[in-house]
This record gives C-alpha cells, sequence and structure tokens, in this order.
C-alpha cells in the first residue's frame, strides 16, 4: 500500500533513512559545477551576454538529469559573473563562500519564519540578530526590526510605519521630503501605498549631491504653510550614482524639532555603523526612526539580504499584526507579524553565518579594502581632463571634461567599449544632465595594478 500511495515519487526527494543517497551525488556535482564556473571566470568577461536559451516550459515527462545539467550549464554561461576582476558596474559583489553554503542550508531545511511553530530556533536567532544590529548601529537598547527581501521592500515597510505613526493611515494627501539623488523604490512604495507621485518631494541638491539641511527646512516649512501633513523624511546614506551621504545629525535635528519621521535609507552605506572605524561616514545615522540596510551589497552575503531596524520596533507589530489564527500562540510575535512578508526562508543563516565568520574585524577589513580602492582609483584619475563626482562611499562616477554634451556622450560610449574590451565593466548611469561611467569598488578581487590598467585605458581613450 506504501509504494503504491508514493507511486515512485519518493525517489524525487531525500530518504530520512538514507545518509547521502541521490541528493548527495546531487549536491556533490552541484558544487563541482558551480566552482569550475566561479573558476572560469578570469576567461570571461564580468557582463554576461545574451545566449541561446533552454526551453522555460517543462515537457510532458521529466528531463533526464544529465541533460538538465547540459541546461543549467548554458545558463550559467550568461550569467553575470561577480568575482570577475573587471565587476565594476553595479552593487553586487561576490559572495562570501559561508554565505554560499548557508544558503544551501537555508534551502534544505526549507523552514517558514511565518510562525514559530515552524522555525523556533532560526525565528528566535532572526530576532536576536535583528535587535544585535539595530543596537550596534546606535538605534538604542530596545530597538530591533526585520529582514526582507530587498531595500525596496525595507523601505516601502518604513514608510508605511512612518504614516501610522503620524495617523494618516487611510488618508493619501500627505507628503515625502526627499533628496533628488534618493532611490527610485521610494516612487514605488507611494504607488504601493496608494498615494499620487506629486506627494513625494524630490528636492534639490547642493553641487555635491547631498540634501542641505537648509533646503530641507524650507520645505518643511513650506508643506506647513500649504496645510500638508507631512508624512516622512527620507535621507540617503548612500546615493545609487554618487554613493554621497547626506547630512545625518542635521536633518534628525530639523525632524525632531519638526515632530516628523526621519527614515535613512541606509542600503548603501548604513552598513558603516556596524564598526567604530567607519561610523563617521554615516553620523547621525543613530537618531533615526528607522534605517534600511543592505548587507548584499558590500558585505558579500548572497541575495536577498536587507534589513529594516527602528528605534521602536513596536511600529511594526502595530501596522503589520494581524493575527495567525491557525498557527500556535507564540512565546514572541510571530515573525509574519512584523512586516509585509508572510512566508519566509531561513535567509537570516545567510547572514548570520557571513557575521559570524568575518567578526567586526573581517566586516572593518571589507569595508577598508572597498574605501581603498575608490582612493586609489580616484587618485589614478584626478590628473586626467575629467569631471570626478564627490562621493562618501566606494563609489566613483566621472565624466569627460569636454565641452559639449555630444562630445561627451561619444566619448562616454567609446570608452565603455574600450574597457569591456579589456575585460572592465563599468557602469552608464545619465545624471544631473550628465553621461557618466560609474566605477562600484567592492569588489575584493580587483588590486592595484587592475585599477591602474583601468585608469591607463580610460587615459588613453581621452
Amino acid at each position: 500500500m506504501k509504494d503504491q500511495c508514493s507511486n515512485g515519487l519518493q525517489a524525487l526527494f531525500h530518504n530520512p533513512d538514507v545518509a547521502t543517497g541521490s541528493l548527495g551525488e546531487l549536491l556533490n556535482h552541484s558544487s563541482a559545477l558551480l566552482c569550475k564556473w566561479l573558476a572560469d571566470a578570469p576567461n570571461h568577461g564580468p557582463r554576461p551576454g545574451l545566449i541561446v536559451q533552454p526551453l522555460a516550459e517543462p515537457d510532458v515527462a521529466g528531463k533526464q538529469i544529465d541533460e538538465l545539467w547540459r541546461d543549467l550549464s548554458s545558463l550559467m554561461d550568461g550569467a553575470y559573473r561577480p568575482n570577475h576582476p573587471g565587476a565594476l558596474a553595479h552593487l553586487d559583489p561576490p559572495a562570501l563562500n559561508v554565505s554560499i553554503c548557508a544558503d544551501l542550508i537555508a534551502a534544505g531545511l526549507n523552514n517558514n519564519l511565518l510562525a514559530e511553530e515552524l522555525s523556533p530556533s532560526l525565528s528566535r536567532l532572526e530576532r536576536s540578530l535583528c535587535s544585535w544590529m539595530a543596537r550596534q548601529i546606535g538605534l538604542g537598547a530596545n530597538a530591533s526590526g526585520v529582514p526582507a527581501s530587498g531595500g525596496s521592500l525595507s523601505n516601502l515597510m518604513a514608510l508605511t510605519c512612518a504614516r501610522r505613526a503620524a495617523n494618516l493611515q487611510g488618508r493619501c494627501d500627505g507628503v515625502v521630503l526627499t533628496g533628488a539623488g534618493s532611490h527610485v523604490s521610494l516612487n514605488k512604495a507611494l504607488a504601493v501605498m496608494g498615494m499620487e507621485p506629486d506627494c513625494l518631494w524630490r528636492l534639490p541638491l547642493d553641487p555635491e549631491g547631498r540634501l542641505l539641511p537648509a533646503v530641507l527646512a524650507d520645505a518643511l516649512d513650506r508643506a506647513n504653510q500649504l496645510g500638508l501633513p507631512i508624512l516622512a523624511v527620507v535621507a540617503t546614506a548612500g546615493t545609487t550614482v554618487q554613493g554621497v551621504v547626506d547630512p545625518l545629525r542635521q536633518m534628525a535635528a530639523l525632524c525632531k524639532a519638526a515632530g516628523v519621521w526621519l527614515h535613512v535609507d541606509g542600503a548603501i552605506g548604513g552598513i558603516c555603523a556596524l564598526v567604530d572605524s567607519q561610523r563617521w561616514r554615516v553620523d547621525g545615522i543613530e537618531l533615526a526612526d528607522s534605517v534600511s540596510l543592505n548587507p548584499q551589497k558590500l558585505l558579500g552575503v548572497s541575495k536577498p539580504s536587507s534589513l529594516l531596524l527602528l528605534q521602536d520596533p513596536n511600529h511594526l507589530r502595530t501596522c503589520f499584526s494581524t493575527g495567525l489564527p491557525y498557527m500556535e500562540q507564540a512565546t514572541a510575535d510571530h515573525g509574519g507579524e512584523l512586516g509585509i512578508q508572510g512566508t519566509r526562508g531561513a535567509e537570516v543563516l545567510k547572514l548570520w553565518m557571513s557575521l559570524q565568520y568575518l567578526g567586526l574585524e573581517g566586516i572593518e577589513k571589507i569595508l577598508e579594502g572597498a574605501f581603498l580602492r575608490a582612493r586609489s582609483l580616484r587618485s589614478l584619475l584626478e590628473p586626467l581632463p575629467l569631471h570626478l563626482l564627490a562621493g562618501d562611499l566606494h563609489l566613483l562616477s566621472f565624466n569627460s571634461a569636454a565641452a559639449s554634451a555630444d562630445e561627451q556622450i561619444n566619448w562616454r560610449d567609446r570608452c565603455h567599449k574600450q574597457l569591456l574590451e579589456s575585460g572592465f565593466w563599468l557602469s552608464k548611469p545619465d545624471w544631473r544632465d550628465l553621461p557618466l561611467l560609474k566605477a562600484v569598488l567592492g569588489n575584493p578581487f580587483t588590486s592595484a595594478m587592475h585599477l591602474e590598467q583601468l585608469a591607463s585605458i580610460i587615459s588613453r581613450s581621452l
């Protein structure tokens, strides 16, 4: 009877009565395939190219595993290679080895952090880790937070909490004040919240790309004069194009005086607050009501890895708790009661294992290495006829000092092509009417020699 019911399907899953079995063989093959792909990075450019893809739809009968491996290999050949020394285009560093392993274990555990009864150890670990990170960046002894599948969701939850704290739920006429360099996820957040695009006031920046306190003060006064309720102010600790940090301490003082929620989008730079030697880069972040962090953008925690941290985590419960009547009563809040997401995998393992393995000294070394590479590249490019934008972190954006916009665009495209041909991939943002090249220096495999080669190609292109 047991065999009739299983109908052979048990062979597709790992048998608890077998130590390794077919799963062990699959894992061995998978790890060999991944390690071969990672080791092959120097033989390819960092930027993925278009390839012939296997069919997406399944056949009536399942594929043989050898054929599936071949299809997987072809997909991997068309993937971005973050561990290539020339991969400098985006905020996507290579993943830490322990994070890759933790991702594998999390997939195998297949636990659900929706409710404590489903994953008691992992749920408690998640709460403890969020509390430690919130305290470590200075939000206070009672601070905590919740993980999210990316900074966009963290920012959405922060603004949702801010709206409820301001007793503006159900109203769509509030405004959010932020700098013109803030992330586009704020536009998405307001759209999800049922608010019109003009509710987001993107304020002008100074020549270096920062939101000046005086500009924010004027905007606060203007909103009050118009009778518009202010939902929140959003400061940026690391803009996407320049890596510029807003004057957080002064903005916090203005928000406190006005009784307005301050959220810091620290997806890029907020991680600096974890270690004493780099905390100065985001000075004042500890005064925010809420902070979003993305360890995936610099520390090498595999995607996704984002957190929303709050001085008062009770806002999460107030906003998102609905009750889970189909679950046992928990000793603390269920994970699904503290944010928008219900079902969540054991992604906390990636962050926990990475932080445990690195320690504060390891975190400090990763940050120092990235900032050193940024300083080195800047010093190599400063003598050239380029316009180098200001930046506080590990991003460096620049363009030609040519007079006309057409000349700047032509140079950028020509230089970008020459860089790709030599194995260097920089991105091509357009910002404040400037056609830019942007280098993100979070790749630990980019050496001083690579930076010299990069600068030499740029010099010849000029």
